[in-house]
């Protein structure tokens, strides 16, 4: 009897014979490359990405696939359309290339999240990227209306080699036009990278140059792999940054070390391409090391010339929060305050552009609009030690040495713990601008004492035996409020106080003679020399609303004279209109004892006496000349007043008393 196979045998024998031939049939596919897939290839892939997708080109398609694990194409040339806004005839189009993709990664990227490519190897390589002003990216894949609505991310690759590549760049947000050549091989015995860029940055010309001599991956996520020399050069505009060091990763900067060197016609120009925010400044140049660790920066400046300033410093950047944190500490040996002068409102005589901007026919308040959107861009957190700060005066000595901390936080920029020595006296206190708002409010609470004037002001006499014109220590105290878009705004809108006394100090006799319009006692001083008047007593109390500085009192006390001065000063209009009355406390056989007027503009002062007081005494002088010529001088005596002049040195100590009483002037009034 002969044995019958069973029905179960018999599937299993047709299963296994069925998974052979599947077997069979994916070995010789995968051998083969399943060259029948190529069109249906291209269809599945456009459909996934949503962007045409083409395979090889001509009659002869030369396309191998390979599906197993991953898909992996090859062929003559692999083609991604560009999106249909798009005017460009392709975004990628690389020849006698391999392309390798995950499934999920293909899966994500038709979701619209960035696409993932885990090899792409070309001889040649063309691309053409762009984003348009409403973030629409030609590297965006999936459904058009939400990859609208979602950030730009670029793709990424795991592994590139590109003999030869060109690229495009078009980006409305980042306002780059460039065009850039590179290349990239490994597993040859002169392995490297080289990346050429020129265009246009901000309206800027743009030329970048980065080579290494071993082939980076785009993406660098190993913590352990070898860093490979790096250089790069690039200049934007009048900006030019080089550095020579390593990185793991190029192209993202990743583990950077190394030596920079950077410079430029100001400081903002060199931090616009870097995406921080530094201020306008004269011609800049630095030089030191830098380091980045993931998305932080460590920079340490060891040179830093910003005109005839000499500066170094360390610094960490950090833009991971919300808005970019700037930290570390500024020192030198020399700071021109001129140097800076764009930033604190200033022209730079280098800049012409600059100089335009604060051009302003018979004013000298600076009036450059500060750069407010600034502020709001970044915090930082700087301590500042600079040996000598020159204030570009003549006549003022400059602040040895100056200490403070800067914080800029949510668009408020204050100067904290401020401490500065000048005159062998000392300047301390807070100053504040807040740019939060469209204009900028700016408050200062400043203190200062034991200011040797001898010392802080420069007093160049003729005769070096001559004492200097004014001596003592000066204290006092500012507190003030204003408000605009420029230094001339703020000080057209100042509110608040001043106060300043003078102990034990002295003035010229001269000129005090001269105050006084003592023509015999100023002659006598002329012929025997002046010399230093002691000061009993000098109180100024100046109250400034709405631009306009006014004396409650300014007074000068000495056993000569006693010196009484008002009027008005406008830092709005740039105008004075102030009067000096001398009472004098002696005889003087010819004096002309009339008020001084100054008036005119800070850029056009003038001097003039009171016309009705003078014209009186000289009309009466000139009538008692008629009849007697000695008797003409009878009308320019002055016997002095001895009453009125002990009740102004009274009033003096009295203010004097009552502002050491209350030694705080009051906040500013709120607008």
């Amino acid at each position: 009897m002969s044995l019958g196979t069973s029905p179960i045998v018999r599937w299993r024998w047709f299963g296994a014979a069925a998974l052979a031939l599947l077997l069979v049939g994916v070995a010789v596919g995968e051998y083969t490359g399943w060259p029948f897939l190529a069109a249906p290839m291209q269809r599945w892939l456009s459909g996934a990405l949503q962007r045409s997708v083409t395979l090889g080109e001509g009659d002869t398609p030369q396309v191998r696939i390979r599906l197993l694990g991953h898909l992996q194409i090859t062929a003559a040339a692999i083609r991604i359309g560009a999106p249909a806004w798009s005017k460009e005839p392709h975004m990628l189009t690389a020849r006698d290339a391999r392309i390798t993709l995950g499934y999920a990664d293909l899966w994500r990227a038709s979701r619209g999240q960035p696409l993932r490519i885990r090899e792409l190897r070309a001889a040649q390589i063309d691309g053409a990227v762009e984003r348009l002003a409403d973030g629409r990216a030609s590297w965006q894949f999936g459904d058009a209306d939400d990859a609208a609505k979602r950030p730009a991310r670029v793709p990424t690759i795991d592994l590139l080699q590109v003999d030869a590549g060109q690229l495009a760049v078009r980006d409305a947000l980042m306002r780059v036009d460039a065009n850039a050549t590179f290349s990239l091989a490994e597993g040859v015995a002169t392995p490297g990278f080289r990346f050429d860029a020129t265009g246009r940055y901000e309206q800027q010309p743009i030329k970048v140059t980065l080579k290494t001599t071993g082939v980076l991956p785009v993406i660098a996520d190993d913590a352990d792999a070898t860093p490979l020399p790096v250089t790069f050069d690039a200049v934007v505009g009048g900006a030019r940054l080089s550095f020579t060091g390593t990185a793991t990763d190029a192209l993202h900067l990743t583990a950077l070390k190394g030596r920079f060197s950077v410079q430029g016609p100001s400081l903002a120009a060199v931090g616009d391409p870097l995406r921080v925010t530094l201020p306008t400044t004269g011609a800049f140049r630095a030089q030191g090391l830098v380091a980045k660790q993931g998305a932080v920066w460590n920079v340490l400046a060891e040179q830093v010339t910003i005109g005839s300033s000499r500066l170094m410093g360390a610094f960490t950047y950090d833009p991971r929060a919300r808005l970019p944190m700037l930290a570390g500490r500024l020192s030198g040996s020399r700071l021109l305050l001129a140097d800076l002068g764009p930033a604190v409102g200033t022209p730079v005589k280098e800049v012409p552009a600059l100089r335009r901007l604060n051009a302003r026919p018979g004013r000298v308040l600076p009036d450059r609009p500060f750069d407010l959107p600034s502020l709001r861009a970044m915090d930082a957190n700087v301590l500042i030690d600079i040996d000598n700060l020159d204030l570009g005066s003549s006549f003022l000595e400059p602040l040895k040495p100056l200490r403070t901390h800067l914080v800029l936080a949510d668009g408020v920029l204050t100067l904290r713990d401020l401490d500065a020595r000048t005159g062998q006296g000392r300047l301390g206190g807070v100053v504040q601008l807040d740019g939060r708002d469209a204009q900028a409010l700016w408050t200062a609470d400043l203190r200062w004492s034991g200011v040797r004037l001898e010392s802080w002001i420069h007093q160049k006499r003729a005769n070096t035996d001559t004492p200097p014109y004014a001596t003592g220590n000066l204290s006092g105290q500012a507190r003030v409020a204003g408000q605009g878009k420029s230094t001339a705004d703020i000080l057209g809108s100042l509110r608040g106080g001043v106060r300043m006394q003078l102990a034990n100090g002295t003035i010229s006799h001269l000129a005090v003679e001269a105050a006084g319009l003592d023509i015999a006692q100023g002659l006598g001083v002329l012929v025997k020399g002046d010399d230093a008047l002691p000061v009993l007593c000098t109180v100024a109390d100046l109250v400034a609303e709405q631009g306009v500085l006014r004396p409650r009192v300014l007074v000068l006390d000495t056993r000569d004279s006693t010196l009484w001065i008002d009027g008005s000063l406008s830092l709005a209009s740039e105008a004075m209109d102030l009067r000096v009355v001398t009472t004098p406390k002696d005889f003087s056989p010819l004096a002309l004892r009339t008020p001084l007027r100054v008036r005119g503009s800070f850029a056009d002062p003038s001097i003039s006496l009171d016309a009705g007081r003078l014209g009186t005494r000289l009309g009466a002088a000139a009538l008692l000349g008629l009849i007697n010529p000695l008797a003409a001088l009878l009308p320019l005596m002055d016997v002095g007043s001895g009453t009125d002049a002990a009740r102004g040195g009274d009033e003096c100590r009295a203010l004097s008393a009552r502002i050491a009483a209350r030694p705080t002037l009051p906040a500013p009034r709120a607008r």
